[in-house]
């Protein structure tokens, strides 16, 4: 091969290597923007068929997945979709929440607008796809609004020793708790949620703690929301993604350096092997779960190792981890997000659609006078 054929190649594996990863330095971070878009370098012709590439490349991969809790990795898609999902599971997945709270007796130490922020906050146990936005000018119905009450007093016990000082044993209601948050059903709702009663999530959330002679009576109203009008209503607890890590070992990392390169990473990413070489076993160090590593760029710190290791990260490999609050189970919350990008995506398209048809009566117009 020619000196010319070798540097035209390593040219193009150099720009494949910026395109598709995002490579970590010792002082710094190179190749963070996308390229992933017509016409930005001479090997992206204007012929090459962009969703049929995205669908041939695109997967989404579950990892490990609990009713509240969800890993899996989405791979093929470029940072702004990907961002896009963990936006609209944050703020633009709908849930139930309280929003009003009418308190006709309060004599706690916790003010009345306290009480009622505390109270939103609580996660509701509702299905939101049974529900209607409630609209400003609406009354409530069994359709839009969900009711519940409290009705607490705190008193002395009388089974308390005289010198007893803990709270718990002195008095009776000392604390208020989610669990007192009694669901009342209205027009079909009972039959509706007979197999799964409305509740909160949560039945020992602390709401306020009393002493003898206090009384607190509520009630309140949950209607249907999203994250992004205020935090309650946001599904997740956290939402969250990372580019999948890539540790690339450029020769063999032998000998008393293989358990010096492994200590550089997060537990369980690089194992020190025997292996047998030449008619003797020796130390190789071997990476084995780049998933794990949380790149500190600790091995870079080290001049060993400098021509040896090249870390990078895959620029279309996103590792999700989403966790629920409780209302909704993980899996539904990322289900839910992909088709309200969905619904985005095909208002954009109407609206493309009619402004193009706008232009072109306009045009019609123009031509005929």
């Amino acid at each position: 091969m020619s000196k010319r054929n070798s540097k035209s190649q390593g040219n193009a594996e150099r720009l494949e290597q910026l395109r598709t990863r995002v490579i970590i330095e010792k002082e710094g971070v190179e190749s963070i923007s996308s390229s992933e878009f017509p016409y930005h370098s001479s090997n992206h012709h204007q012929d090459i068929d962009y969703i049929k590439e995205f669908i041939k490349k695109f997967s989404v991969k579950i990892i490990r997945k609990e009713q509240y809790d969800m890993e899996f990795d989405l791979i093929g898609v470029d940072a702004a979709i990907a961002n896009a999902l963990r936006r609209i599971m944050i703020a633009e997945v709908p849930t139930m929440a309280i929003e009003k709270v009418y308190i006709y007796n309060n004599t706690s130490i916790v003010q009345d607008e306290v009480l009622a922020h505390r109270l939103g906050l609580i996660p509701i146990k509702a299905d939101p796809d049974r529900f209607y936005f409630k609209q400003a000018n609406e009354s409530p119905t069994d359709m839009n609004t969900i009711v519940f009450k409290i009705e607490h007093e705190c008193t002395f016990n009388p089974k308390a020793r005289e010198d007893e000082t803990d709270p718990q044993k002195l008095y009776i209601g000392h604390n208020l708790l989610s669990e007192s948050l009694t669901w009342i059903p209205k027009g079909d709702q009972e039959e509706q949620y007979a197999g799964c009663p409305i509740r909160p999530v949560h039945n020992d959330i602390l709401i306020a703690q009393m002493r003898p002679g206090q009384k607190i009576k509520i009630e309140a109203h949950c209607e249907k929301g999203i994250g992004k009008d205020h935090a309650k209503w946001s599904p997740v607890a956290t939402a969250s993604y990372r580019l999948m890590p890539e540790i690339i070992l450029k020769k063999e990392i032998t000998g008393d350096l293989a358990d010096k390169f492994a200590a550089c990473f997060t537990k369980g990413v690089v194992e020190v092997e025997d292996s047998y070489v030449e008619g003797q076993f020796i130390k190789c160090a071997k990476v084995v779960n780049p998933r794990i590593d949380m790149v500190s760029r600790e091995v870079l710190r080290h001049k060993e190792f400098e021509d040896i290791v090249q870390l990078t990260r895959i620029r279309d490999h996103f590792i999700f981890n989403v966790e629920s609050t409780g209302i909704m189970d993980s899996e539904k919350i990322f289900l839910d997000s992909v088709h309200i990008l969905q619904a985005k995506c095909k208002r954009l398209l109407a609206a493309l659609d009619h402004k193009l048809r706008e232009q072109e009566r306009d045009r019609e117009q123009m031509d005929i006078y």
